[in-house]
């Protein structure tokens, strides 16, 4: 619809603003309270839809308690920067909004609280995981930990002769996944679930499966060291895409589903995880409530793609779930809005809760998270394996960027030829440098 996400200066440069004004219609789950504002009121805009039912929940419930009005809205999955713009510059404006990578403090620095020293950043276990804008003003505060990676079936991979044990390496699993492949038909399952190039699922592959090149691009090959990115580069040099080839060649010709019929999505990767017909697939730590109803023994394994060391690859650990407070707000909505964060991360059962969705949120005071996936990140943490960070936080104009690579990787899946992929990588690594001018134009 649009050449590049809306940004707050587009929208007010008036032609943007027509369009804008729109924003709503692709919202889902609002939530308005009919209680009185006497005590603020409190308009959330939520990013992640998955925890929309959860906090319309408990928005009513804290509404009935504290006479506060409570509105949450949640944006549309892949809608969340269009929404904002659109509704930051209304009269009642988000009080509560996020922000969660660098691209979005340099957007959004100039209508968000500084949160240094106010009680929502003393209740946190961890200062790791906030955003800093230049001048060290606290702009937005995580509100939840994740991470990422390759989900198993452990009776599957067992069912098929294997056990989860033998994978250490990329090399390792590529034997497993190539063997259950190739004895699908026998064994009533295959290796990976469908990596579907819709807007609903081509996110697991260009902004996490694509985070293993930035990553170790932005380690210099070693995931034990300590450099790491402190603002988005202007240039890359794709240096790990044939790691990142090596992986994803591998999901997508091992899979329930053909690569050529990856385009139009539409399969239901999860449904396919969890009916067993799938052995492996891409998703985080957010889907272990859903996942393990179905399917009891899982793990999470690393993004194994051919890099020296990766048998002490971890997990993908990090999170872009950041809240912001509206500086423009009134004192009174800012208050109440602070006084709602604190009760969702304090009171034993709203805590309880969000910690079931969201799998742990690092607060001093909220409930204990039940995720067996994130305690299998610390135990890879703790026995020496290195974290992958959430390098992909970093791509510039990140929703016309992801657009290209899915172009490119259409084309790719629909035939499968170095001149093809030598498109991607120009998607890639190009793309980047150009978006990045663009966004900084």
């Amino acid at each position: 619809m649009f050449e590049k996400p809306i940004t707050r200066k587009a929208f007010l440069s008036g032609a943007a603003a027509v369009a804008a004004g729109l924003g709503l219609a692709g919202c889902s789950g609002s939530s308005d309270s009919d209680s009185g504002s006497e005590n603020g009121t409190v308009y959330w805009l939520n990013f992640k839809p998955e925890i929309d039912k959860t906090i319309q929940k408990l928005g009513k419930k804290y509404a009935k308690q504290k006479n506060v009005k409570v509105k949450i809205v949640t944006a549309a999955s892949g809608d969340y920067e269009k929404t904002l713009t659109s509704e930051m510059d209304k009269s009642e404006a988000p009080t509560i909004f996020v922000i969660g990578n660098q691209a979005g403090v340099k957007e959004w620095d100039d209508y968000a609280l500084d949160l240094k020293g106010t009680k929502i950043a003393k209740a946190q276990t961890t200062d790791d995981y906030n955003q800093y804008d230049d001048d060290g003003k606290l702009v937005s505060v995580g509100y939840c930990f994740e991470c990422y990676g390759i989900v198993a079936n452990t009776d599957n991979i067992k069912k098929a002769g294997h056990s989860v044990d033998e994978i250490k390496d990329f090399a390792s699993l590529k034997t497993v996944v190539e063997d259950i492949h190739k004895n699908a038909s026998a064994n009533g399952f295959d290796a990976f679930a469908a990596t579907d190039m819709d807007d609903s699922n081509s996110w697991r592959v260009t902004g996490h499966l694509a985070n293993l090149e930035y990553f170790y691009e932005e380690h210099k090959g070693d995931g034990t060291s300590k450099d790491i990115w402190k603002k988005t580069p202007s240039t890359i040099e794709g240096t790990y895409l044939p790691n990142f080839k090596n992986l994803y060649d591998l999901i997508i010709n091992n899979s329930v589903t053909a690569p050529d019929q990856l385009a139009t999505g539409g399969h239901d990767p999860a449904q396919q995880f969890k009916d067993g017909k799938a052995t492996f697939y891409l998703t985080g730590s957010w889907d272990y409530s859903d996942i393990t109803k179905s399917v009891k023994n899982t793990t999470m394994l690393p993004y194994y793609c051919g890099v020296s060391g990766e048998d002490k690859a971890g997990l993908n650990c990090g999170t872009e779930n950041c809240w912001a407070i509206n500086k423009n707000a009134s004192k009174k909505d800012q208050q109440a809005s602070m006084d709602f964060l604190m009760w969702l991360v304090t009171d034993e059962e709203a805590s309880k809760e969000l910690v079931e969705q969201l799998g742990i949120m690092p607060f001093k005071k909220a409930a204990e998270s039940t995720n067996g996936w994130l305690k299998h990140a610390q135990e890879l943490s703790d026995s020496g394996c290195y974290n992958m960070d959430w390098a992909t936080n970093y791509e510039p104009n990140v929703d016309t960027y992801r657009a290209g690579l899915v172009s490119a990787l259409n084309t790719y899946n629909g035939s499968q030829t170095d001149a093809n992929w030598d498109k991607f990588k120009t998607a890639f690594v190009d793309g980047w440098a150009t978006q990045y001018k663009k966004a900084n134009a």
